[in-house]
């Protein structure tokens, strides 16, 4: 009964421990062994990656797609839109109660493909 109850007060005091969180940060609340494709936000700004993207998405049905929200609207939304064409379901992780309030660099992800279940034996290289 003692134990419990210094779990439930380590728990309230500290938060719910979590596995990988560094890992689930960096690829928008992902583990590294979900991911598919990660693409930069540097990445985001060159015009061909859209079109990548779009070959990518015809090949890999039933993933998700993730958008860091931390990106301008402009970012986001030509690859929401892409989403919604290819009907892909999709997240924009805002990740605001992480603990961790530093700003966006370029090479911060901003788009992540990954399989919600399960893990990816091949994952997509750039």
């Amino acid at each position: 009964m003692a134990e419990d109850l210094n779990d439930f007060i380590k728990a309230k005091s500290l938060g719910i421990p979590t596995i990988k969180p560094d890992e689930k940060r960096a690829f928008l609340g992902n583990f590294r062994e979900r991911v598919a494709m990660a693409v930069t936000v540097r990445q985001l700004h060159d015009e061909r990656i859209y079109n990548l993207l779009d070959s990518v998405l015809e090949r890999y049905p039933g993933y998700r797609i993730y958008l860091n929200g931390r990106m301008p609207q402009s970012v986001i939304t030509p690859y929401m839109q892409q989403a919604l064409a290819h009907n892909y379901a999709f997240t924009i992780m805002a990740q605001s109660g992480m603990r961790v309030n530093k700003p966006i660099t370029a090479d911060d992800f901003g788009w992540v493909l990954a399989h919600p279940t399960e893990k990816i034996t091949r994952p997509i290289l750039l």
